[in-house]
């Protein structure tokens, strides 16, 4: 039995050094789950098309990049077996997957100010609650990869186990510079404007609508700093069988993403007592 004087619930700081809260967020997973309900269930509601956005966006993309980029410019796809349809397909998966993470991820904080202004949890609940959603529509993707696999007579060969190296490497890199841009959103908001941009001068340095064979020399070595070159290399050569550039890049690929992710989390880490008051 309690008295008026003993407090019924201590919330102590949590101890420097503890990277990553698992076990906080393990805690929370009640509330982890709903928050990625909530953000399914909130993407289409009032939309005409719904749910069916999740194919036509990446179909759309995929059919634009066939006209310029293989009737247009010709350009090859390093396997002649492949068409270019399947291939900017292929590509577009995971770069969607990839930049929704990113995008979701430095919005997770100002678009929840009101829970974060009004109640504790860990916050990194949040930004790990995108991933759900966006895990989901790659999943919807994927099936329809798997029939434009089949209508082209493209047979996947043992590569295939390395896909979820490939989402995996994707997934880190998208979250740490999610989490980073995330912890400067909270005081710059800025930063919300700057994301987008720096979204599409990514997208037109990384491999997605052309094959990194293609990349001239001169510069090869200079491109392949993005991450996302080598895992979208990987990738592609993962699904359809197309031959890796290099694998030093992926190498450096997963080595890159890696460091962002626990770059990210020190960032947000350290900026995270300071939401509240700030937000």
């Amino acid at each position: 039995m309690t008295t008026a004087n003993e407090p019924l619930l201590v919330i102590k700081p949590r101890r420097r050094g503890n990277l990553f809260p698992l076990r906080d967020v393990l805690e929370y997973r009640d509330l982890l789950f709903i928050l990625a309900l909530r953000d399914i269930k909130l993407r289409y509601r009032q939309t005409v098309v719904g749910v069916a956005w999740v194919l036509l966006q990446p179909l759309i993309g995929a059919g634009l990049f066939t006209f310029v980029f293989g009737v247009i410019a010709a350009l090859p796809t390093g396997d002649e077996r492949v068409p270019y349809f399947v291939f900017g397909y292929t590509g577009l998966l995971l770069w969607n997957a990839f930049i929704q993470i990113f995008l979701k991820t430095n919005d997770s904080m100002v678009v929840n100010s009101g829970l974060i202004s009004k109640i504790y949890f860990p916050r990194m609940v949040l930004p790990i609650s995108t991933v759900y959603g966006v895990m989901l529509d790659f999943a919807v993707g994927a099936v329809v990869m798997v029939a434009l696999m089949i209508i082209y007579a493209i047979v996947p060969g043992p590569e295939l186990l390395f896909v979820p190296v490939a989402l995996a490497m994707a997934i880190l890199l998208a979250l740490g510079m999610g989490l980073g841009a995330a912890a400067l959103n909270v005081s710059y908001r800025d930063v919300r404007h700057l994301v987008p941009v720096f979204s599409q001068f990514l997208l037109w340095a990384s491999p997605v609508a052309y094959a990194a064979s293609s990349i001239p020399p001169s510069v090869k070595w200079l491109v392949a700093l993005n991450p996302m070159v080598g895992i979208l290399d990987s990738f592609r050569w993962a699904v359809l069988g197309t031959p890796v550039t290099s694998w030093g890049s992926v190498v450096w690929s997963a080595v890159a993403s890696v460091l962002v992710f626990i770059a990210g989390l020190v960032v947000f880490q350290r900026s995270e007592r300071r939401f509240a008051d700030v937000i």
